[in-house]
């Protein structure tokens, strides 16, 4: 291996954990996050559930249902950890079928938090979640990741929040 590429691969490495430091921040401020959001999307119709926080935590679901069957779903809890919250996600097929293994979900340290914006990057450095509330019915997510030929790529999810629908009497949004 080249000297330049080994230096610069080093150079990545110590930037990556350097920046992989969580902010000190508490699982309220990410309260901007709650509600049910909908979006209709390429991949399907997405419906993403965030509870407010209670105690040291808040929770997600999410379901992606495509031609009236489910494509997979999802399972977040955010938990505080020491000063800062951390996301643990895991992914379902049909039928409840895990991807993760049992006790090794995907984990995301807060990166950075401001006023109706949080950011999470997955351990490894290699994913970062962006949630940001940018009206008072508009949530915005976007996903950031190498794409399949190895190429940085962003998803962005612009859900809508769904409020006072019928049977979700006492149900209502931020």
């Amino acid at each position: 291996m080249p000297r330049q590429l080994f230096l610069f691969i080093a150079l990545v490495s110590c930037t990556l954990q350097v920046n992989a430091q969580a902010v000190k921040a508490s699982v309220k401020d990410l309260a901007f996050m709650s509600g049910r959001w909908t979006l209709k999307h390429q991949w399907g119709d997405m419906e993403e559930y965030w509870s407010q926080p209670m105690g040291d935590n808040l929770m997600s679901s999410y379901r992606c249902v495509k031609n009236g069957k489910v494509l997979f779903y999802e399972f977040v809890v955010i938990e505080q950890e020491g000063d800062s919250p951390v996301m643990k996600m895991r992914h379902f097929n049909r039928g409840n079928i895990a991807w993760e293994e049992k006790n090794k979900p995907q984990n995301y340290k807060l990166m950075s938090i401001s006023a109706n914006k949080a950011i999470f990057v997955s351990l490894d450095g290699e994913v970062k979640l962006s949630y940001q509330r940018t009206a008072s019915n508009k949530l915005v997510v976007a996903l950031d990741e190498k794409d399949k030929k190895g190429q940085p790529h962003t998803e962005l999810f612009n859900y809508t929040l769904q409020v006072n629908e019928p049977g979700t009497a006492g149900l209502v949004g931020p």
